[in-house]
């Protein structure tokens, strides 16, 4: 057996391009660490609706050269499969570890493919690779990223010419096509003969963020923004000059590119710690709202004054804030979200009588549908442009909640009155997450068979009236590993994450309100379901 993982391992070593991978590698075979090597190569990354994502080192089960050389390959051969073989693929990267050199070999693997390549200048924003997919029109795109993951991941996501990103059967055909690759050697790699892109493409992207502002709409608000060490910084600053609103006050300790994010323990605005550098800011400086992207800038994070301190808004808060925005504007077209995500959004759309879609979990299947004019998930994502970027865009998004904030400036008021208003039109919508991160990935899968074995009746009090395994799919939806479960006056889902190792579940409660005067007895009625909801739910799960 141990024979076996060296005589692997050394396989491996012998094709790794990389100094620094093979310098790594070459110290655990020399020690004879099984246990480390056997992590290694117990498998390989799998390519699926996410791309790849995983921690940077040697071996197939790792992010490296090696990898990224072989999963380029693949694509390159089903481009080819479909006929564009002579098609131009768009190639971003972010700010962290490898991530140049992954774009790199991408180039020079599609250019010894046939095909043509491009590489953005520098480490941009990856709604900037998606706007420019179809801008260029090109066949395909590649970001490097693993988005808000730790410093040690890193990924690659694939879009298709169509400027959405990969959806089966796409990524099982990819998927195949990386599996038929035996030796690094048959891939031809020349060290030349990609395009290297000017700020063409970055300030074609700026022009249209154009398009998302109203012309008429006062520019007031004043904002503190972090990157949170990624790579959205200039291209917001610019953005927000462009719109002619007040240049957003900077959280310099998160402002400048940094892959060890050495401030926040994970670079997602979501985790706990994460916005504290931005909330210290704010009280210094006093604006009307905080705005944070991930460090690949395709989510925002918006933080608003409350009472006597800041607060992170929900991205189920901001998704029906930037709907109902659309709506008064006289947006036209379906609005869509996840299934994760608050109930909200169809309230407001069918109260309009626009059209209103759910979707699988990701930008993938949001960017997907028919008639797209909005779309948004629970967890930070919105799109706010569909014709302009098919996909999350963190920048955008951060210009339309800045014209919302001014709006709604100029007449006294703030975000959180406009969510008031919402309650007591709609009902109060509350949601929150039982989020699990786990090192075992069969603590994910053990509570999953758990649910389906013994599957709850009831939640925090509530019977649960309906309960779907969306593994078989939905006459709307497509299979998904996932459990939804509908309570008189609430829901439940329950889903593996799909790219850190979490199990995610989603609960939201609808209370009626009567009044404003009744909000804050709903507030806490729902909060106290949401509570008992959770307390079971882990239960049930094993959690």
């Amino acid at each position: 057996m141990h024979d076996e993982l060296i005589a692997r391992a050394k396989a491996w070593l012998a094709e790794d391009p990389d100094a620094e991978t093979r310098e790594e590698l070459a110290k655990l075979i020399d020690a004879e660490d099984h246990a480390e090597l056997a992590a290694r190569f117990s498998g390989t990354l799998q390519f699926g609706t996410a791309g790849l994502r995983g921690e940077l080192g040697a071996g197939p089960m790792r992010m490296n050269r090696a990898v990224v050389i072989r999963a380029a390959a693949g694509l390159a051969a089903y481009l080819r499969s479909k006929g564009q073989g002579d098609g131009l693929v768009v190639i971003g990267y972010d700010a962290r570890h490898k991530s140049a050199d992954f774009a790199r070999d991408t180039a020079a693997v599609m250019t010894g493919a046939g095909l043509r390549a491009a590489v953005l200048p520098r480490p941009l924003p990856t709604p900037v690779l998606a706007f420019a997919v179809r801008h260029l029109g090109a066949v395909a795109g590649v970001e490097v990223t693993a988005s808000h993951n730790p410093p040690r991941d890193n990924g690659y996501k694939v879009y298709l010419g169509d400027g959405s990103q990969i959806v089966p059967p796409a990524d099982a055909e990819i998927a195949a096509e990386i599996d038929a690759i035996t030796t690094l050697a048959a891939v031809p790699r020349p060290d030349s003969g990609w395009d290297t892109l000017d700020d063409s493409v970055l300030n074609a992207y700026l022009t249209r963020t154009d398009a998302v502002l109203a012309p008429d709409f006062p520019r007031t608000a004043r904002t503190v923004y972090t990157a949170m060490h990624g790579v959205g910084r200039d291209v917001v600053l610019a953005a927000f000059e462009r719109a002619g609103f007040p240049a957003p006050a900077l959280v310099t300790e998160q402002a400048d590119l940094d892959p060890d994010f050495p401030t926040v323990a994970f670079p997602n605005p979501e985790e706990p710690g994460a916005m504290d550098l931005a909330f210290a800011k704010a009280r210094e400086t006093e604006p009307d709202l905080v705005i944070a992207n991930d460090p690949d800038a395709d989510r925002c994070a918006v933080a608003v004054k409350d009472g006597g301190d800041w607060r992170m808004l929900r991205g189920d808060e901001v998704g029906a804030l930037l709907g109902t925005h659309l709506v008064r504007r006289g947006a036209t077209g379906t609005f869509a979200e996840s299934i994760v995500s608050s109930s909200l959004l169809g309230r407001i759309a069918e109260k309009v009588g626009l059209p209103y879609e759910e979707t699988l979990t990701g930008f993938k299947w949001i960017a997907r549908v028919e008639g797209l004019r909005y779309g948004y998930e629970e967890a930070l994502g919105y799109c706010v442009d569909p014709e302009g970027v098919r996909d999350k865009d963190g920048i955008t998004a951060a210009l339309l909640v800045t014209e919302l904030a001014s709006e709604l400036k100029e007449q006294g008021r703030t975000l959180l009155d406009l969510l008031d208003d919402l309650a007591v039109e709609h009902g109060l919508h509350a949601t929150d997450q039982l989020s699990v991160r786990v090192q075992d990935l069969t603590v994910i899968a053990d509570a999953m068979r758990r649910l389906r074995e013994q599957p709850p009746t009831e939640l925090g009090g509530l019977a649960i009236t309906k309960a779907e395994d969306l593994t078989q799919g939905t006459d709307r939806l497509p299979p998904t590993d996932g459990l939804r479960y509908t309570l008189d006056g609430a829901r439940v889902i329950v889903r593996p994450s799909g790219t850190e190792p979490k199990l995610k579940c989603y609960l939201e409660v609808v209370v009626p309100v009567g009044s404003h005067a009744g909000l804050p007895a709903a507030r806490a009625q729902a909060a106290d379901r949401l509570a008992a909801i959770k307390r079971d739910l882990s239960a049930a799960a094993g959690i």
